[in-house]
């Protein structure tokens, strides 16, 4: 575990100390590290590693992200969860829009060992502009998600998907956020529910609360259907 703590600060600095000259041409976004306490499939204390990238050109938005969650207990690993989506939107007028997406992820420990969705849709800026936004997608696409186990079966399937950004900037130093996403197939459901508050410590570095609830409909036998995640941590903004 400490050879972990000990490789996520370094690659945290590293990020934080190079990723400005490498997204200057109109990217930002931010890098962070938490620790979190989890329930569900795992009970453990872990780190989390998370980068989240946005650049706007025109009418286009990118959106990248990637996520790392690993932890051990009592000297076993009990926890390594990947995650990697991206996704392009494009504005038709100053509130609709219309996208698509791609979302990988591994889980040693979940529900499910691996899957990725890819699709897309329209999407709504219900509230707009800052300081409260929200914005509303709506779309379908195709869908495979792998049960844990060498013999664990994979559905692959049509889907649907919705999604809420929810943002509040309070005042300079101190914002909310709230997200939601289902994924709806034929095998199964899944909804997950992240609610965080950020507030500014000191230039571009903050402190981050969040919360995060998974559920998914069906599952295998002796698997729970809902993790939660509480992550406490630092996040270092790239402008």
């Amino acid at each position: 575990m400490k050879k972990q703590l000990l490789l996520a600060a370094a690659l945290l600095v590293a990020t934080t100390g190079t990723a400005q000259a490498q997204i200057l041409d109109g990217w930002s976004g931010e890098a962070s590290l938490a620790g979190s306490k989890t329930t569900g499939n795992t009970e453990t204390t872990d780190i989390g590693l998370g980068l989240k990238l946005n650049k706007e050109d025109g009418v286009w938005r990118h959106k990248f992200k990637a996520l790392a969650d690993l932890g051990k207990a009592e000297g076993e690993t009990n926890k390594k969860r990947y995650n990697v989506g991206y996704q392009i939107d494009r504005d038709f007028n100053d509130r609709l829009y219309g996208y698509a997406n791609a979302e990988y992820f591994s889980d040693d420990f979940g529900a499910f060992q691996e899957g990725y969705f890819a699709g897309g849709g329209l999407g709504y800026k219900v509230i707009l502009p800052e300081p409260l936004s929200w914005n509303v997608e709506g779309g379908a696409g195709y869908r495979s998600q792998q049960e844990q186990g060498a013999l664990g079966e994979t559905a692959n399937e049509f889907a649907l998907r919705g999604f809420s950004d929810f943002d509040y900037i309070l005042n300079d130093n101190v914002s909310l956020y709230n997200d939601t996403e289902i994924i709806h197939s034929k095998s199964d459901t899944y909804i997950w529910n992240e609610t965080g508050i950020t507030a500014t410590l000191a230039g571009n570095l903050a402190a981050r609360a969040s919360f995060r609830i998974d559920t998914h409909s069906d599952v295998a036998v002796g698997r729970e259907k809902t993790d939660t995640i509480t992550r406490f941590g630092i996040v270092y903004t790239m402008k």
